[in-house]
């Protein structure tokens, strides 16, 4: 059993994770939002709410106390958000960390899956590109994700590297959360790696 943050937690990709985790593991989520109303708890024994903003050092401080691993899923400034999560994991000496980026945040599509996905070609993916280098320059025990466009259906999923051509347009929200839950309770699984997920083709 490991004790598992989860920030982001009323996102897609939280609350998916959230519902893999409990199905998979024993491991004990506390779920960190800012509006944790949205927050449907069910298992009481094993999910913790706690309110908070990412931005505020005390808030990210009380949430990694006793934390062995942290899920990181979030939109907005992701660049700020990722240099606060891994300067409060250094405060409280907490190393893995997995981080949800994008897919083309190193212009690693190739035309056969469509180059409009790559940073060259759609500047939203700054903050994305940002805030992995951040994570990629930390001492943390860190896996960088960087998914494809999220659809619906079963775990079905590929792996490609960092420098390797991405292997589809999309991946399936189970399989993002499939392969984090893995992560999550595997600290040398990608470790100290940038990986893109995909549907296979």
């Amino acid at each position: 059993m490991k004790n598992i943050l989860i920030i982001g937690a009323t996102g897609t990709l939280g609350t998916a994770t959230t519902q893999a985790a409990l199905k998979k593991t024993d491991d004990h989520l506390t779920l960190f939002a800012r509006s944790t109303n949205r927050i449907n708890i069910t298992d009481p024994q094993r999910e913790t709410v706690i309110s908070g903003d990412v931005l505020n050092d005390h808030d990210l401080d009380k949430a990694l106390v006793g934390q062995d691993t942290v899920f990181a899923a979030l939109s907005g400034d992701l660049a700020a958000y990722a240099k606060q999560i891994v300067a409060a994991m250094d405060r409280n000496n907490v190393s893995r960390l997995v981080f949800i980026s994008s897919m083309g945040i190193y212009n690693e599509i190739p035309a056969s899956v469509g180059t409009s996905g790559n940073l060259k070609n759609n500047p939203i993916l700054q903050s994305y590109r940002d805030a992995a280098d951040i994570v990629e320059e930390s001492d943390l025990n860190y896996t960088v994700v960087r998914p494809g466009w999220f659809t619906g259906g079963p775990v079905n999923y590929e792996i490609t590297h960092k420098g390797e051509p991405f292997g589809g347009h999309d991946v399936s929200i189970k399989s993002i959360a499939d392969l984090v839950t893995n992560l999550l309770n595997d600290g040398s699984l990608y470790s100290r790696e940038s990986i893109g997920i995909n549907k296979p083709s």
